[in-house]
């Protein structure tokens, strides 16, 4: 979330800079999240978190105990180092009753190790699979989901959307008041698939051995790399190479999740289905600069919905949202994108008309549109689409509001939807995972990583140093290597941080034929980036999800 931020910024940077430098260089190759209210559980789940954890009896070197891998004290910030060996993973049995169903899973809280060639240990990733008992695992659906940042642990995916509990939030999917709940959630993903929820190295209980080898795995590439030996290992110690497989990504999760299918087709591994919720594929729709007009032009219709949402549009386009969407579209990748390829030379009578249209389908004042050089991005629309009323539009969700917490001129970017969903997920997590999963440890689960400059300043982007981070390709190849390969694109309306238009956009050019395309499909929220946030959101996805699998799978 406030990482997608802050590295977007830095792309500019980086991008900026790869004019002058392109002839010279080139890398490899190449951002989120949620809530819900205290609707009484649809299902009861009768829990035996209390119960003595049991030892994995999947194959897994251990030692006797799980020790703490917290820095060693005394040691300065850049020598810290982290206990990465081996203990076994923690193991409980629970149940949950979904639609009148009772449902026996058993739940692994663990760290798995990611090794170089001689077998030392590099690095361990922190993972909670839930597999439903007595199925057959090798006909069992199995996902592994993660979310994205980069630098954000998979905390909102596994109590916002797809675990077998979930944060109680307003059914708005607005923050209530402390101290906050855990409850059943009856839209699980587990009744259609077995799910493994992994921290990517540097965020939850994930580390690296210390923090040089931290590097090799904050960039594109090397979390690419991290994730893909993640699942390989875990299909080898828990003997699932015969599951069908699935990804399931939320922004920079996308990113990786296109990644990892492209690399691991080349090592045997293919994936039945590909979820990709709130895409960041192609980075060069997503960051602006003075040469890529493109992100004002994709990020318009979102606008025009949240302008919709706060009662800023005329009349005749509040009264249909879904008709002054089409509109939007419409216009901007036509009259308005054709205006910005004009640049200078864009006349005066043409300026004004699209100044007004502009104003039409963006709530914002003709004044500031001028001023903006119709340029309007994330932080300006968030600032002045409420301004009257001295309030913030969220970035990842635009029907949240709040006011700046430095004052109305002096913050200088600030996303209240953030600010709503960290603290109870948070508080929530922490506690769940220590008495009802059983996993006891001092060490802080990062839910953004403790060292933000660190983290932000080393990641390395590859393929940014020549262009923009892209792993629409990776994805492309995948899709071609495998034609049974379904991808299913979840978008929210209300998302700034990855506009739907520009998920279209991107999908829209893959340069897929016929063959491949119609295995491609679209689901659409009435939400932000974080479309499970609202109750009927959350009931939304997992319908989605559960007919995408059936549909892979046929």
């Amino acid at each position: 979330m406030r990482v997608l931020i802050v590295t977007f910024a830095l792309l500019c940077a980086l991008v900026a800079g790869a004019a002058a430098q392109q002839a010279n260089s080139s890398n490899d190759e190449p951002k989120g999240k949620k809530t819900k209210n205290a609707e009484s559980a649809a299902t009861t789940q009768e829990k035996k978190p209390s119960q003595a954890a049991e030892k994995a009896t999947e194959p897994n070197p251990a030692a006797e105990e799980q020790k703490s891998a917290a820095p060693k004290p005394g040691s300065d910030k850049d020598k810290e180092e982290y206990d990465v060996s081996e203990v076994p993973p923690v193991v409980t049995h629970h149940q949950v009753t979904l639609d009148g169903k009772l449902l026996k899973y058993t739940a692994t809280a663990g760290r798995l190790p990611i090794k170089r060639g001689d077998g030392k240990i590099e690095a361990e990733m922190f993972f909670v699979a839930y597999t439903l008992e007595g199925q057959d695992a090798g006909k069992r659906p199995l996902t592994f989901a993660f979310n994205g940042g980069p630098g954000s642990a998979t905390i909102w995916l596994h109590m916002g959307a797809l675990g077998p509990r979930r944060v109680l939030m307003q059914p708005d999917g607005f923050m209530p008041a402390a101290p906050y709940h855990i409850a059943d959630n009856a839209y699980t993903l587990l009744d259609k698939s077995d799910v493994v929820l992994v921290d990517a190295i540097s965020t939850g209980f994930s580390r690296a051995a210390n923090a040089e080898l931290s590097k090799k795995f904050l960039g594109v590439k090397g979390d690419i790399e991290a994730f893909s030996e993640f699942i390989r290992l875990y299909l080898t110690r828990y003997e699932r190479w015969s599951s069908p497989l699935f990804l399931f990504g939320e922004s920079y999760g996308t990113t990786r999740a296109a990644g990892i299918a492209g690399n691991l087709a080349d090592q045997g591994i293919s994936f039945n289905g590909i979820t990709l919720l709130s895409t960041a594929l192609s980075f060069q729709t997503l960051v602006d600069n003075k040469s890529n007009d493109q992100p004002y032009v994709l990020l318009i219709p979102s606008f025009t919905m949240i302008a919709g949402y706060h009662k800023k549009l005329p009349p005749d386009l509040a009264q249909d949202l879904t008709k002054a969407r089409q509109e939007s579209v419409q216009w901007a990748s036509t009259e308005y994108a054709q205006a910005l390829a004009k640049g200078d030379a864009l006349s005066a009578d043409e300026r004004q008309k699209v100044v007004d249209q502009m104003a039409r389908y963006t709530g914002l004042s003709k004044q500031v549109l001028d001023d903006a050089n119709l340029r309007i991005d994330v932080p300006k629309f968030t600032h002045y689409l409420l301004l009257d009323q001295k309030l913030r539009v969220g970035r990842l969700d635009g029907r949240f509001t709040g006011p700046d917490p430095d004052g109305l001129l002096d913050t200088p970017f600030y996303d209240p939807s953030e600010s709503a969903v960290v603290p109870p997920y948070t508080s929530v997590f922490n506690n769940y995972v220590r008495t009802e999963l059983g996993y006891k440890t001092d060490m802080p689960y990062q839910v953004f990583p403790s060292d933000q400059n660190f983290f932000e300043n080393a990641w390395n982007w590859g393929s940014g140093i020549a262009g923009f981070p892209d792993t629409a390709t990776a994805l492309r190849q995948a899709i071609v290597k495998n034609p049974y390969l379904k991808v299913l694109v979840m978008e929210g309306f209300y998302d700034l941080a990855t506009p739907f238009y520009a998920a279209d956009y991107t999908v829209d050019h893959l340069n897929l034929n016929p063959q491949y395309r119609k295995n491609v499909s679209f689901a659409t929220y009435e939400a932000g980036h974080m479309v499970y946030l609202p109750s009927d959101g959350l009931k939304k996805l997992k319908s989605d999800e559960a007919g995408f699998i059936d549909k892979s799978l046929n």
